[in-house]
């Protein structure tokens, strides 16, 4: 980690400068981590929702944070993991599948005042619906915010290998999908 980050990080755990800490905090990480959740849930509210809990949650477990990742990394797990809790929430409370739920939040997005893609975008974005949750972050993750594959399997927890596995995978069949509608 580069020392303004642990510089950083040693504001955040002090109760002293602990609040002036977290609001650099989340000026430096809100749009990078809106656009993740975006991503995931697809609409703006929802987006929006999530990333606040997102951020609630890391005030609260800062303490615990013991630098074992950058400190993005940890955020960006924390949003991930809010982001899939908010979906399974919602299927179940819709009584849907999770597939259903992805399927209704494509066919919401061409209704949605904050979605400024077209066509294409809308086409790309049913395609990656259609895809397994693990290849539509990776996909996400590697397309949308263009991390490396280093900083995915620090986040993912997973070996670079299997993340190029499942981008490759992905990418083919986002191709077909794209071909076939």
């Amino acid at each position: 980690m580069e020392p303004s980050e642990n510089q950083l990080i040693q504001r955040l755990q002090n109760e002293e400068t602990s609040s002036v800490a977290f609001k650099e905090v989340v000026s430096l990480y809100k749009e990078r981590l809106y656009w993740h959740i975006r991503n995931m849930v697809k609409n703006h509210e929802d987006a929006h929702d999530v990333l606040q809990n997102t951020f609630i949650k890391v005030f609260k477990n800062i303490k615990k944070f013991k630098g074992d990742s950058k400190l993005y990394s940890w955020m960006y797990r924390i949003a991930t993991n809010e982001a899939i809790n908010f979906l399974n929430k919602k299927a179940k409370q819709l009584q849907i599948s999770s597939e259903d739920l992805q399927q209704r939040l494509i066919t919401n997005l061409e209704s949605d005042v904050y979605f400024e893609g077209d066509e294409i975008q809308l086409k790309l974005q049913k395609a990656i619906a259609s895809l397994p949750a693990k290849q539509q972050q990776v996909f996400n993750m590697k397309y949308f915010q263009e991390l490396k594959y280093r900083e995915m399997a620090e986040i993912l927890q997973t070996s670079e290998g299997a993340l190029k596995a499942s981008y490759h995978h992905a990418s083919k069949k986002i191709e077909e999908f794209i071909k076939s509608h």
